[in-house]
Protein backbone atom coordinates (compact mmCIF):
# COMPACT_ATOMS: atom_id res chain seq x y z
CA UNK A 1 0.00 0.00 0.00
CA UNK A 2 1.16 3.53 -0.78
CA UNK A 3 0.55 6.16 1.88
CA UNK A 4 0.44 9.86 1.24
CA UNK A 5 1.52 12.59 3.64
CA UNK A 6 0.12 11.95 7.15
CA UNK A 7 -1.80 15.22 7.09
CA UNK A 8 -4.17 13.99 4.41
CA UNK A 9 -4.70 10.44 5.63
CA UNK A 10 -8.12 9.65 7.06
CA UNK A 11 -7.53 7.14 9.84
CA UNK A 12 -10.20 4.65 10.81
CA UNK A 13 -8.97 3.19 14.10
CA UNK A 14 -11.80 1.11 15.43
CA UNK A 15 -12.53 -2.26 16.98
CA UNK A 16 -8.84 -2.94 17.43
CA UNK A 17 -8.22 -2.44 13.71
CA UNK A 18 -6.14 0.20 12.00
CA UNK A 19 -7.59 0.87 8.58
CA UNK A 20 -6.83 3.87 6.44
CA UNK A 21 -8.29 5.38 3.34
CA UNK A 22 -5.47 4.79 0.93
CA UNK A 23 -3.96 7.61 -1.07
CA UNK A 24 -2.78 6.28 -4.41
CA UNK A 25 -0.80 8.22 -7.04
CA UNK A 26 -3.92 8.80 -9.09
CA UNK A 27 -5.70 10.11 -6.00
CA UNK A 28 -3.01 12.76 -5.58
CA UNK A 29 -3.57 14.15 -9.05
CA UNK A 30 -4.77 17.73 -9.37
CA UNK A 31 -7.72 16.95 -11.63
CA UNK A 32 -11.01 18.28 -10.25
CA UNK A 33 -12.65 14.89 -10.82
CA UNK A 34 -11.88 11.50 -9.32
CA UNK A 35 -11.00 8.59 -11.65
CA UNK A 36 -14.69 7.63 -11.65
CA UNK A 37 -15.94 11.11 -12.50
CA UNK A 38 -17.04 12.37 -9.08
CA UNK A 39 -16.14 15.76 -7.65
CA UNK A 40 -12.82 15.27 -5.89
CA UNK A 41 -13.29 18.21 -3.50
CA UNK A 42 -15.44 18.10 -0.42
CA UNK A 43 -18.54 20.20 0.16
CA UNK A 44 -18.36 23.86 1.10
CA UNK A 45 -19.57 23.18 4.64
CA UNK A 46 -17.09 20.35 5.16
CA UNK A 47 -19.74 17.69 5.84
CA UNK A 48 -18.68 15.82 2.71
CA UNK A 49 -14.90 15.29 2.70
CA UNK A 50 -12.63 15.26 -0.32
CA UNK A 51 -12.01 11.89 -1.96
CA UNK A 52 -8.55 10.63 -0.94
CA UNK A 53 -8.39 7.33 -2.81
CA UNK A 54 -10.92 5.23 -0.96
CA UNK A 55 -10.64 2.17 1.25
CA UNK A 56 -8.53 -0.53 -0.37
CA UNK A 57 -6.31 -1.94 2.37
CA UNK A 58 -7.31 -4.87 4.62
CA UNK A 59 -6.59 -4.59 8.34
CA UNK A 60 -3.49 -6.39 9.65
CA UNK A 61 -3.99 -10.14 9.79
CA UNK A 62 -7.31 -9.99 7.97
CA UNK A 63 -8.46 -13.04 5.97
CA UNK A 64 -11.53 -13.30 3.72
CA UNK A 65 -13.18 -15.78 6.08
CA UNK A 66 -13.27 -13.00 8.68
CA UNK A 67 -15.90 -11.15 6.66
CA UNK A 68 -15.86 -7.35 6.64
CA UNK A 69 -15.66 -5.91 10.16
CA UNK A 70 -16.87 -2.35 10.57
CA UNK A 71 -13.95 0.09 10.19
CA UNK A 72 -16.11 2.80 11.81
CA UNK A 73 -17.46 0.75 14.72
CA UNK A 74 -16.43 3.33 17.34
CA UNK A 75 -18.35 6.16 15.72
CA UNK A 76 -21.65 7.31 17.18
CA UNK A 77 -24.43 9.10 15.31
CA UNK A 78 -24.10 12.85 14.92
CA UNK A 79 -27.88 12.98 15.28
CA UNK A 80 -30.90 10.75 14.74
CA UNK A 81 -33.86 11.83 12.62
CA UNK A 82 -37.26 10.70 13.88
CA UNK A 83 -40.85 11.42 12.84
CA UNK A 84 -40.92 14.04 15.56
CA UNK A 85 -37.92 16.08 14.34
CA UNK A 86 -37.93 15.33 10.61
CA UNK A 87 -39.39 18.75 9.75
CA UNK A 88 -36.00 20.29 10.58
CA UNK A 89 -34.22 17.96 8.14
CA UNK A 90 -36.46 17.90 5.06
CA UNK A 91 -33.78 19.46 2.83
CA UNK A 92 -31.52 16.43 3.27
CA UNK A 93 -34.23 13.75 3.08
CA UNK A 94 -35.55 12.20 -0.11
CA UNK A 95 -39.35 11.86 -0.44
CA UNK A 96 -38.91 8.12 0.07
CA UNK A 97 -37.17 8.51 3.43
CA UNK A 98 -39.75 11.07 4.49
CA UNK A 99 -42.51 8.60 3.64
CA UNK A 100 -40.85 5.80 5.61
CA UNK A 101 -40.52 8.04 8.65
CA UNK A 102 -44.22 8.85 8.45
CA UNK A 103 -45.54 5.37 7.66
CA UNK A 104 -43.22 2.75 9.18
CA UNK A 105 -43.48 2.36 12.94
CA UNK A 106 -40.05 2.49 14.55
CA UNK A 107 -38.32 4.09 11.56
CA UNK A 108 -35.26 6.14 12.53
CA UNK A 109 -32.39 7.62 10.50
CA UNK A 110 -29.08 7.62 12.39
CA UNK A 111 -26.71 10.09 10.70
CA UNK A 112 -22.96 9.47 10.91
CA UNK A 113 -19.83 11.26 9.65
CA UNK A 114 -19.30 10.88 5.91
CA UNK A 115 -16.51 8.64 4.57
CA UNK A 116 -15.84 8.41 0.83
CA UNK A 117 -14.62 4.82 0.77
CA UNK A 118 -15.06 3.93 -2.91
CA UNK A 119 -11.98 2.41 -4.56
CA UNK A 120 -11.76 0.34 -7.74
CA UNK A 121 -8.93 -1.57 -9.45
CA UNK A 122 -6.37 0.57 -11.21
CA UNK A 123 -7.26 -1.23 -14.46
CA UNK A 124 -10.76 0.30 -14.30
CA UNK A 125 -9.34 3.78 -13.75
CA UNK A 126 -6.90 3.29 -16.65
CA UNK A 127 -9.60 2.03 -19.01
CA UNK A 128 -11.87 4.95 -18.07
CA UNK A 129 -9.12 7.48 -18.76
CA UNK A 130 -8.23 5.81 -22.06
CA UNK A 131 -11.81 5.72 -23.34
CA UNK A 132 -12.86 9.12 -22.03
CA UNK A 133 -15.03 10.90 -24.59
CA UNK A 134 -15.55 7.85 -26.83
CA UNK A 135 -18.87 6.44 -25.59
CA UNK A 136 -21.95 8.35 -26.66
CA UNK A 137 -25.68 8.29 -26.08
CA UNK A 138 -28.01 7.94 -29.06
CA UNK A 139 -31.54 8.34 -27.76
CA UNK A 140 -31.88 5.50 -25.24
CA UNK A 141 -28.91 3.59 -26.60
CA UNK A 142 -25.23 3.67 -25.74
CA UNK A 143 -22.71 3.31 -28.53
CA UNK A 144 -18.95 2.90 -28.80
CA UNK A 145 -18.37 1.61 -25.28
CA UNK A 146 -15.99 -1.10 -24.09
CA UNK A 147 -15.65 -2.65 -20.65
CA UNK A 148 -14.30 -2.21 -18.00
CA UNK A 149 -14.36 1.58 -18.35
CA UNK A 150 -16.96 3.82 -16.75
CA UNK A 151 -18.70 5.10 -19.89
CA UNK A 152 -19.23 8.76 -19.01
CA UNK A 153 -16.88 10.56 -16.64
CA UNK A 154 -18.78 13.78 -17.28
CA UNK A 155 -22.42 12.80 -17.81
CA UNK A 156 -24.50 15.38 -19.61
CA UNK A 157 -27.91 13.71 -19.51
CA UNK A 158 -29.96 11.17 -17.60
CA UNK A 159 -29.18 8.29 -19.95
CA UNK A 160 -25.42 8.69 -19.46
CA UNK A 161 -25.87 8.58 -15.67
CA UNK A 162 -27.98 5.43 -15.94
CA UNK A 163 -25.49 3.79 -18.29
CA UNK A 164 -22.76 4.49 -15.74
CA UNK A 165 -24.86 2.64 -13.17
CA UNK A 166 -25.64 -0.24 -15.50
CA UNK A 167 -21.99 -0.67 -16.47
CA UNK A 168 -20.29 -0.21 -13.10
CA UNK A 169 -17.41 -2.63 -12.72
CA UNK A 170 -17.92 -6.12 -11.28
CA UNK A 171 -15.54 -8.30 -13.30
CA UNK A 172 -16.58 -11.78 -12.24
CA UNK A 173 -18.32 -12.67 -8.99
CA UNK A 174 -19.98 -15.76 -7.59
CA UNK A 175 -22.13 -15.55 -4.45
CA UNK A 176 -24.95 -17.06 -2.45
CA UNK A 177 -27.40 -14.97 -0.43
CA UNK A 178 -30.88 -14.97 1.01
CA UNK A 179 -34.06 -13.10 0.20
CA UNK A 180 -36.63 -12.41 2.90
CA UNK A 181 -40.17 -11.61 1.68
CA UNK A 182 -41.73 -10.00 4.77
CA UNK A 183 -45.43 -9.38 5.27
CA UNK A 184 -46.75 -6.34 7.08
CA UNK A 185 -47.28 -8.52 10.16
CA UNK A 186 -43.54 -9.26 10.26
CA UNK A 187 -43.80 -12.92 9.20
CA UNK A 188 -41.30 -14.06 6.57
CA UNK A 189 -39.57 -17.04 5.01
CA UNK A 190 -36.12 -17.56 3.49
CA UNK A 191 -35.41 -17.84 -0.22
CA UNK A 192 -31.89 -19.01 -1.03
CA UNK A 193 -30.27 -17.67 -4.19
CA UNK A 194 -26.86 -18.42 -5.73
CA UNK A 195 -25.56 -16.56 -8.76
CA UNK A 196 -22.52 -16.06 -10.95
CA UNK A 197 -22.11 -12.80 -12.85
CA UNK A 198 -19.23 -12.45 -15.30
CA UNK A 199 -18.59 -9.39 -17.44
CA UNK A 200 -17.10 -9.76 -20.89
CA UNK A 201 -13.61 -8.80 -19.69
CA UNK A 202 -13.51 -11.97 -17.55
CA UNK A 203 -14.83 -14.43 -20.16
CA UNK A 204 -12.62 -16.83 -22.09
CA UNK A 205 -14.48 -15.83 -25.26
CA UNK A 206 -17.69 -14.05 -26.20
CA UNK A 207 -20.83 -15.00 -28.04
CA UNK A 208 -21.50 -13.45 -31.44
CA UNK A 209 -24.21 -11.18 -30.04
CA UNK A 210 -22.04 -8.50 -28.42
CA UNK A 211 -22.92 -9.44 -24.87
CA UNK A 212 -21.53 -7.43 -21.98
CA UNK A 213 -22.52 -9.57 -19.01
CA UNK A 214 -23.35 -13.22 -18.46
CA UNK A 215 -25.57 -14.26 -15.57
CA UNK A 216 -26.38 -17.68 -14.11
CA UNK A 217 -28.64 -17.97 -11.05
CA UNK A 218 -30.33 -20.80 -9.15
CA UNK A 219 -32.44 -21.24 -6.03
CA UNK A 220 -31.21 -23.41 -3.17
CA UNK A 221 -34.26 -22.84 -0.91
CA UNK A 222 -37.15 -23.40 -0.36
CA UNK A 223 -37.70 -26.93 -1.64
CA UNK A 224 -40.43 -25.79 -4.03
CA UNK A 225 -37.90 -23.70 -6.00
CA UNK A 226 -34.99 -26.14 -6.06
CA UNK A 227 -33.87 -26.95 -9.58
CA UNK A 228 -35.03 -23.66 -11.10
CA UNK A 229 -32.13 -22.02 -12.95
CA UNK A 230 -31.98 -18.76 -14.89
CA UNK A 231 -29.49 -17.88 -17.60
CA UNK A 232 -29.17 -14.34 -18.97
CA UNK A 233 -27.01 -12.81 -21.70
CA UNK A 234 -27.10 -9.04 -21.16
CA UNK A 235 -26.05 -6.93 -24.14
CA UNK A 236 -23.90 -3.83 -23.78
CA UNK A 237 -26.45 -1.84 -25.76
CA UNK A 238 -29.52 -2.66 -23.68
CA UNK A 239 -31.93 -0.79 -25.96
CA UNK A 240 -30.52 -1.87 -29.28
CA UNK A 241 -30.38 -5.57 -28.41
CA UNK A 242 -32.90 -7.53 -26.41
CA UNK A 243 -31.88 -9.31 -23.23
CA UNK A 244 -31.66 -13.04 -23.95
CA UNK A 245 -32.85 -15.21 -21.10
CA UNK A 246 -33.59 -18.88 -20.50
CA UNK A 247 -35.04 -20.88 -17.62
CA UNK A 248 -34.53 -24.51 -16.65
CA UNK A 249 -37.20 -26.17 -14.54
CA UNK A 250 -36.22 -29.44 -12.86
CA UNK A 251 -39.79 -30.71 -12.86
CA UNK A 252 -40.16 -30.27 -16.62
CA UNK A 253 -36.53 -31.16 -17.30
CA UNK A 254 -36.27 -28.78 -20.18
CA UNK A 255 -34.79 -25.41 -21.07
CA UNK A 256 -37.05 -22.73 -22.50
CA UNK A 257 -36.74 -19.08 -23.37
CA UNK A 258 -37.73 -16.63 -20.63
CA UNK A 259 -38.75 -13.39 -22.38
CA UNK A 260 -40.57 -12.27 -19.24
CA UNK A 261 -37.37 -12.02 -17.22
CA UNK A 262 -37.34 -8.24 -17.62
CA UNK A 263 -39.18 -5.00 -16.92
CA UNK A 264 -42.20 -5.23 -14.57
CA UNK A 265 -42.52 -8.98 -14.39
CA UNK A 266 -41.86 -10.61 -11.03
CA UNK A 267 -39.47 -13.37 -10.02
CA UNK A 268 -40.32 -16.46 -8.00
CA UNK A 269 -39.70 -15.98 -4.30
CA UNK A 270 -40.43 -12.24 -4.17
CA UNK A 271 -44.12 -12.49 -3.23
CA UNK A 272 -44.77 -9.83 -5.87
CA UNK A 273 -42.96 -7.21 -3.80
CA UNK A 274 -40.58 -6.18 -6.59
CA UNK A 275 -40.27 -6.11 -10.35
CA UNK A 276 -37.43 -7.73 -12.26
CA UNK A 277 -35.96 -4.34 -13.13
CA UNK A 278 -35.96 -3.29 -9.45
CA UNK A 279 -32.93 -5.51 -8.89
CA UNK A 280 -29.78 -3.56 -8.04
CA UNK A 281 -31.83 -0.36 -8.03
CA UNK A 282 -32.49 -0.68 -11.76
CA UNK A 283 -31.40 -3.10 -14.47
CA UNK A 284 -32.14 -3.68 -18.13
CA UNK A 285 -33.25 -1.42 -20.93
CA UNK A 286 -34.14 2.28 -20.71
CA UNK A 287 -36.68 1.98 -23.50
CA UNK A 288 -39.94 2.11 -21.52
CA UNK A 289 -39.30 5.48 -19.90
CA UNK A 290 -38.47 9.06 -20.79
CA UNK A 291 -35.51 10.15 -18.69
CA UNK A 292 -34.70 13.51 -17.11
CA UNK A 293 -31.57 14.52 -15.24
CA UNK A 294 -32.68 16.56 -12.23
CA UNK A 295 -29.11 17.43 -11.28
CA UNK A 296 -26.94 16.66 -8.28
CA UNK A 297 -27.96 17.03 -4.63
CA UNK A 298 -26.43 16.56 -1.20
CA UNK A 299 -28.64 14.05 0.59
CA UNK A 300 -28.56 11.50 3.36
CA UNK A 301 -28.12 8.03 1.89
CA UNK A 302 -27.46 4.55 3.34
CA UNK A 303 -23.68 4.08 3.15
CA UNK A 304 -20.83 2.10 4.75
CA UNK A 305 -23.40 -0.28 6.21
CA UNK A 306 -20.92 -2.71 7.75
CA UNK A 307 -23.19 -3.40 10.73
CA UNK A 308 -25.48 -5.30 8.37
CA UNK A 309 -22.58 -7.64 7.54
CA UNK A 310 -22.09 -8.88 11.10
CA UNK A 311 -22.04 -12.71 10.77
CA UNK A 312 -23.23 -13.12 14.37
CA UNK A 313 -26.61 -11.59 13.52
CA UNK A 314 -29.61 -13.81 12.89
CA UNK A 315 -32.27 -12.63 10.49
CA UNK A 316 -34.95 -12.67 13.17
CA UNK A 317 -32.78 -10.33 15.23
CA UNK A 318 -32.24 -7.96 12.30
CA UNK A 319 -35.93 -7.39 11.72
CA UNK A 320 -38.26 -5.10 13.60
CA UNK A 321 -41.58 -5.99 12.03
CA UNK A 322 -41.43 -5.07 8.33
CA UNK A 323 -38.29 -3.01 8.87
CA UNK A 324 -34.59 -3.68 9.21
CA UNK A 325 -33.58 -2.63 12.73
CA UNK A 326 -32.70 1.09 12.30
CA UNK A 327 -29.78 0.69 14.74
CA UNK A 328 -28.08 -1.52 12.12
CA UNK A 329 -28.35 1.18 9.47
CA UNK A 330 -25.94 4.01 8.80
CA UNK A 331 -26.74 7.15 6.82
CA UNK A 332 -24.18 9.66 5.57
CA UNK A 333 -24.38 12.89 3.61
CA UNK A 334 -23.14 12.38 0.03
CA UNK A 335 -23.61 13.95 -3.37
CA UNK A 336 -25.97 12.01 -5.60
CA UNK A 337 -27.22 12.36 -9.13
CA UNK A 338 -31.01 12.51 -9.24
CA UNK A 339 -32.68 10.94 -12.29
CA UNK A 340 -36.41 11.01 -13.03
CA UNK A 341 -38.10 8.42 -15.25
CA UNK A 342 -41.62 8.89 -16.63
CA UNK A 343 -43.45 6.17 -18.54
CA UNK A 344 -43.06 6.87 -22.25
CA UNK A 345 -46.13 7.18 -24.52
CA UNK A 346 -47.30 3.80 -25.75
CA UNK A 347 -45.26 1.89 -23.16
CA UNK A 348 -46.53 -0.15 -20.24
CA UNK A 349 -45.11 -0.70 -16.76
CA UNK A 350 -46.66 -0.99 -13.30
CA UNK A 351 -44.58 2.02 -12.26
CA UNK A 352 -45.83 5.23 -13.85
CA UNK A 353 -42.91 7.26 -12.55
CA UNK A 354 -39.58 6.53 -10.83
CA UNK A 355 -36.82 8.51 -9.16
CA UNK A 356 -33.27 7.21 -8.78
CA UNK A 357 -30.50 8.49 -6.54
CA UNK A 358 -27.03 7.52 -7.81
CA UNK A 359 -23.92 7.86 -5.66
CA UNK A 360 -21.43 10.12 -7.47
CA UNK A 361 -18.42 8.00 -6.44
CA UNK A 362 -19.58 4.45 -7.21
CA UNK A 363 -22.40 5.09 -9.73
CA UNK A 364 -24.48 2.69 -7.67
CA UNK A 365 -28.16 3.48 -7.17
CA UNK A 366 -28.48 3.86 -3.40
CA UNK A 367 -32.16 4.84 -3.20
CA UNK A 368 -35.12 4.63 -5.56
CA UNK A 369 -38.78 5.58 -5.49
CA UNK A 370 -41.57 4.11 -7.61
CA UNK A 371 -45.03 5.64 -8.14
CA UNK A 372 -48.23 3.88 -9.17
CA UNK A 373 -50.63 4.82 -11.96
CA UNK A 374 -52.40 7.31 -9.70
CA UNK A 375 -49.19 9.18 -8.99
CA UNK A 376 -48.92 7.89 -5.41
CA UNK A 377 -45.62 6.79 -3.94
CA UNK A 378 -45.76 2.99 -3.93
CA UNK A 379 -42.31 1.53 -3.23
CA UNK A 380 -39.15 2.87 -1.64
CA UNK A 381 -35.92 1.01 -2.26
CA UNK A 382 -32.77 1.37 -0.13
CA UNK A 383 -29.42 -0.13 -1.14
CA UNK A 384 -26.92 0.46 1.70
CA UNK A 385 -23.40 0.05 0.38
CA UNK A 386 -20.14 -1.33 1.74
CA UNK A 387 -16.64 -1.14 0.31
CA UNK A 388 -14.90 -4.50 -0.07
CA UNK A 389 -11.31 -3.45 0.49
CA UNK A 390 -9.68 -6.62 -0.82
CA UNK A 391 -11.28 -6.58 -4.31
CA UNK A 392 -11.61 -3.50 -4.27
CA UNK A 393 -15.21 -2.66 -5.14
CA UNK A 394 -18.30 -1.08 -3.59
CA UNK A 395 -21.50 -3.12 -3.56
CA UNK A 396 -24.96 -2.92 -1.96
CA UNK A 397 -24.83 -4.94 1.27
CA UNK A 398 -28.54 -5.59 0.80
CA UNK A 399 -31.55 -4.21 -1.02
CA UNK A 400 -34.69 -3.28 0.90
CA UNK A 401 -37.85 -2.65 -1.10
CA UNK A 402 -40.59 -1.20 1.09
CA UNK A 403 -44.14 -1.51 -0.24
CA UNK A 404 -46.12 1.43 1.15
CA UNK A 405 -49.44 0.08 -0.14
CA UNK A 406 -49.50 -3.29 1.64
CA UNK A 407 -46.88 -2.69 4.36
CA UNK A 408 -44.59 -5.45 3.06
CA UNK A 409 -40.81 -5.50 2.67
CA UNK A 410 -38.51 -7.51 0.44
CA UNK A 411 -34.90 -7.77 1.63
CA UNK A 412 -32.36 -9.34 -0.73
CA UNK A 413 -28.62 -9.88 -0.59
CA UNK A 414 -28.28 -10.98 3.04
CA UNK A 415 -25.78 -13.72 3.88
CA UNK A 416 -25.46 -13.48 7.67
CA UNK A 417 -26.72 -17.04 8.15
CA UNK A 418 -24.67 -18.38 5.25
CA UNK A 419 -21.40 -20.24 5.61
CA UNK A 420 -18.50 -17.82 5.02
CA UNK A 421 -17.25 -16.64 2.66
CA UNK A 422 -20.32 -16.37 0.47
CA UNK A 423 -18.67 -14.27 -2.27
CA UNK A 424 -15.80 -15.05 -4.65
CA UNK A 425 -14.42 -12.27 -6.82
CA UNK A 426 -12.28 -12.23 -9.97
CA UNK A 427 -14.10 -15.30 -11.22
CA UNK A 428 -13.17 -16.25 -14.78
CA UNK A 429 -16.02 -17.48 -16.98
CA UNK A 430 -16.16 -20.02 -19.78
CA UNK A 431 -18.71 -19.32 -22.47
CA UNK A 432 -19.71 -22.98 -22.72
CA UNK A 433 -20.92 -22.84 -19.09
CA UNK A 434 -23.23 -19.94 -19.96
CA UNK A 435 -24.98 -21.54 -22.90
CA UNK A 436 -28.56 -22.91 -22.79
CA UNK A 437 -27.53 -26.50 -23.42
CA UNK A 438 -25.34 -26.35 -20.29
CA UNK A 439 -28.32 -25.80 -17.99
CA UNK A 440 -29.40 -29.43 -18.16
Amino acid sequence: MRFGPPAILQTCATAGLLMCLSVSPIARATDALTPTGAERAGSADGRIPAWRGGLSTPPPGWQPEHGYPDPFADEVPLYVITPENMAAHLAELSPGLQALLKQRAGMRIPVYPTHRTLALPQSVYDATAKQRGQARVDGKRMLNYHQPAIPFSKPENAASVMFNHLNRWAGGVSSCSDWLPIHGSGSYYRVGWCQTIVQATHMDRLSQDGDGTYFLGRYDAPASLLGTIYLVHEPLDTAGDQRRAWIYNAGQRRVRRAPNLAFDNTADGTEGLATIDDGGGFNGSLERYDWTLAGKRELLIPYNAYKLADPSLRYEDMLKGALIDPSLMRYERHRVWVVEATLAPGMSHVYQRRTFYIDEDSWQIVMAEAYDGHGELWRVSLLPTIQLWDVPVMIPRAQMIHDLHNGGLLVTGLDNERRKPSMRWNVEGELKAFMPNALR
